[in-house]
């Protein structure tokens, strides 16, 4: 073997043993005629370079070598990616050739690490790098490491690399659609939602370098301008509206059509002028314009953006402008929906406050012949009692107490539409709230009492007195104490007054051991015209606006009420009225003080609370008139009497009924509907007169109730409604074939009921609710009418209760 062979030989077997492994950086190091680079051929490199080398080559994180003065360029498979179409051409360059895009950013770097024996890390660095016949956005941490020669000084680089292109970008792309989302979350109108959308679009000025928010108008087939991020308003690219014709520079007609996004490409020529570069020192060349979709695939308008210059407009780039053009749809459509909601809203305060001025307007109104009338009664009744037989007498005095009732529901709504309207006066003067308050709830004790409860009153003193209204303070206590009366049983009434925790305001509490009120119904309980569905009470009649008005007049003491309730075991209303003059209008307060004294106002409650007692005494609820008393003979009826069964929770109604139909009739009265079916069951009546509205069971469940059974199911049943007959017919309709309609007077609706009638058997199902064919003799009979047992039922009006036929 030659001389020259041997050393060949050599040479190769060290070009072997140096670029070890099977990858393709390898082998192309392998074959690569490193005499042509300024770094020589392998075998005459120093053991710390082809240490480096190996190590590289059989790593698996991208990594790349420069030896020399020229820093000589390897790099290993890993880097390939790195790289990119610069592969391999690279290998064995100088570095300043490989990378000269980028020379300006790294060769400081490089010098620092070259310089001495520490070398230099960064992290997530920008680099717009050319590695594929484009320049493009990269994010890269990487450390330079000096590698030492034979006599230790710095000779080459070791550079180790992490690529976080992806991490960086999609991480300022998230950060962006959360700020669309928070910064247009609250947004009260459509501009505003658009105006907050662009103001997040502007956070990310790399990937939308400009952007313009155009809404449609449906009326006039074109999008107008609503907000621009990026970019001037007077820019010749930007105009106040767009055509949906296809006539405009912007795509928007296509975008329309298509419902996706359209690339615009050399925006320059186009408009003949460069557009703002946003976060780049490089004006964008492309843009796109996306559809902002609405719910139902509805075309609410465009988003116009600039792209980025250095990132390809590719799907992952289309993905996320879609869900940016998403989010602003969605602020868009939740602006559109308060805007809504506020129209509504406006609307229901306007009816509001038209409501209000009629309840104010109507109540003064109804004061008046109130008055006219009240007064005469009570000047009749104070001076009749030698004069006016018993029979009289008791008229005059449910006139009067359902005149008294209506006034305090006048008064109450008044009162109410004061506040409302802002126009309530008040004068707040030093009270001993203790008595003032004991003699208000002592007032009900026998009214308590005669229902077998208990009232308690518990009162501790206070530190000082406290400033209130006394008209308003009446309203408020005896108002919780007909509320406490009025769904209480068993048990008792407690009233109690101490000072609070802390020493600063008097605490007042009404508590009861009644029904109770369902929690959800808790948090509507102060609610106007609010009731709690279902509740058992002794009477079913309300305005619903009792309680409202108690948390009105407590705020204009600058006080507040709580409610605590557990269903059938009570409820507690908490009153807190802070002592001293401070939270008053200083207008308001009264420098004298008036003794406690007895409210005339409570006998309009007790009155109310007297006539939701059963069993009451002769003189505590005089008898309604009978027949006789208005002028009408009772005719007798030979055999057996037929029995009425009569439901109403009106206790003066209940007994007025009953009175006029007992010469005629056998008459059984109940409080509400349960009671009514238990009676029916216990024993079965020729007919049921019975009110709708009524506690536990209402009239229309009781009509149900019996055609459920199969032994009272064809009993007649007649309702007498204080409620509009149509609507009320709508809800019997839909448990009775027929229903007969009446307005008659009071006194031909009871003639019908005393004298034959025609009973219609029920209609065929295609004939309509409340039909009024006129039977014919095929399908109708001769009978009584208690003795009916056809499915029927009479509508009759309040204002036409059943009366005996005249002589």
């Amino acid at each position: 073997m030659s001389r020259l062979q041997t050393q060949a030989t050599l040479r190769g077997e060290a070009t072997e043993r140096l670029f070890i492994g099977s990858s393709e950086l390898a082998g192309l190091s392998k074959d690569l005629d490193w005499t042509a680079t300024s770094i020589g051929p392998p075998e005459a490199w120093p053991d710390s370079l082809k240490t480096a080398v190996r190590i590289m080559l059989t790593s698996q994180q991208p990594i790349w070598i420069g030896w020399g003065d020229d820093l000589t360029f390897l790099y290993n498979d890993p880097y390939k990616s790195i790289i990119g179409g610069k592969h391999p051409h690279a290998l064995g360059q100088p570095t300043r050739v490989v990378w000269r895009e980028i020379w300006n950013d790294i060769a400081p770097l490089l010098t620092k690490a070259m310089s001495g024996s520490e070398g230099t890390y960064v992290e997530a660095q920008l680099l717009i790098m050319e590695r594929n016949g484009f320049p493009e956005e990269t994010y890269y941490t990487f450390s330079y490491s000096p590698i030492p020669d034979a006599d230790g000084l710095p000779a080459g680089i070791f550079c180790a690399n992490t690529d976080d292109t992806q991490r960086v970008i999609s991480e300022r792309q998230l950060s962006l659609l959360r700020e669309l989302a928070s910064r247009a979350a609250d947004a009260r109108s459509v501009s505003e939602a658009c105006e907050r959308s662009a103001a997040a679009l502007a956070t990310d000025p790399q990937d939308l370098p400009f952007a313009m928010i155009y809404l449609i108008e449906p009326q006039e087939q074109a999008a107008r301008l609503a907000a621009v991020s990026g970019i001037d308003r007077h820019h010749v690219g930007v105009k106040p509206s767009l055509t949906l014709d296809g006539g405009e520079v912007w795509p928007i007609a296509e975008a329309q059509a298509s419902r996706d996004g359209v690339l615009i490409k050399d925006l320059k020529s186009l408009f003949g002028l460069d557009f703002p570069s946003g976060g780049w020192r490089q004006a964008p060349e492309q843009g796109v314009v996306l559809p902002i979709l609405a719910a139902g695939d509805t075309l609410a308008g465009f988003l116009i953006a600039g792209l980025n210059p250095f990132r390809l407009y590719d799907e992952r780039y289309a993905s996320f402008l879609g869900l940016a053009s998403a989010q602003i749809a969605a602020a868009i459509g939740n602006a559109q929906a308060y805007e809504e909601e506020r129209r509504r809203a406006e609307a229901l305060a306007e009816i509001d406050r038209a409501k209000t001025t009629f309840f104010s307007n109507v109540s003064h109104e109804f004061r008046t012949p109130l008055t006219l009338m009240l007064s005469p009664l009570e000047e009749v009744l104070s001076q009749a009692d030698d004069h006016l037989p018993p029979q009289q007498r008791s008229l005059l005095d449910i006139a009067h107490r359902n005149g008294q009732r209506l006034l305090k529901l006048v008064n109450t709504l008044l009162d109410f539409a004061r506040i409302e309207a802002g126009r309530v006066t008040a004068t707040y003067e030093p009270l001993d709230l203790v008595a003032l308050t004991s003699d208000l709830a002592s007032s009900f004790r026998s009214t308590v009492e005669k229902a077998g409860l208990g009232l308690t009153i518990e009162t501790e003193p206070l530190p000082q007195q406290v400033h209130v209204d006394r008209d308003m303070w009446e309203k408020i206590v005896l108002n919780l104490l007909s509320n406490a009366f009025k769904f209480t049983f068993d048990g008792g009434i407690a009233v109690s007054i101490k000072a609070s925790c802390d020493g600063a305001a008097a605490e007042i509490a009404v508590r009861d051991t009644g029904t109770g009120i369902p929690p959800s119904a808790l948090s509507h309980i102060f609610d106007r015209f609010q009731r709690v569905e279902g509740a058992r009470g002794r009477s079913f009649e309300g305005s619903g606006i009792g309680l409202a008005l108690v948390r009105e007049l407590v705020k204009q003491h600058g006080g507040q009420i709580r409610v605590d309730s557990e269903v059938d075991r009570g409820t507690t209303f908490t009153i807190t009225l802070p002592f001293g003059t401070e939270h008053l209008p200083a207008d308001q307060i009264s420098a004298g003080s008036l003794a406690a004294q007895s409210s005339v106002r409570a006998q309009a409650y007790l009155d109310e609370a007297m006539g939701w007692l059963e069993g009451g005494d002769a003189d505590d609820r005089p008898d309604p008139s009978s027949s006789e008393d208005l002028g009408f003979a009772a005719q007798e009826i030979a055999g057996r009497r037929q029995r009425i069964l009569l439901a109403d929770d009106n206790a003066d109604m209940r007994e007025y009924v009953r009175r006029l139909l007992a010469p005629l009739y056998d008459v059984e009265a109940v409080e509400d509907g349960q009671a009514a079916l238990e009676a029916a069951w216990r024993r079965r009546p020729d007919l049921v007169l019975s009110d709708i509205m009524m506690p536990r069971l209402d009239g229309i469940s009781l009509l149900n109730a019996l055609r459920s059974d199969e032994a009272l199911k064809g009993l007649p049943v007649i309702f007498l409604s204080r409620a509009p007959a149509k609507r009320r017919r709508s809800k019997a309709c839909r448990s009775a074939p027929t229903i007969i309609s009446s307005s008659r007077s009071a006194r031909g609706s009871c003639s019908r009921a005393s004298r034959p009638t025609l009973n219609c058997r029920p209609p065929a199902r295609s004939a309509p609710c409340g039909s009024r064919k006129r039977p014919t003799s095929s399908n109708c009979s001769t009978r009584s009418a208690a003795q009916s047992r056809a499915s029927s039922i009479l509508i009759a009006p309040f204002r036409s209760l059943p009366m005996p036929r005249p002589n």
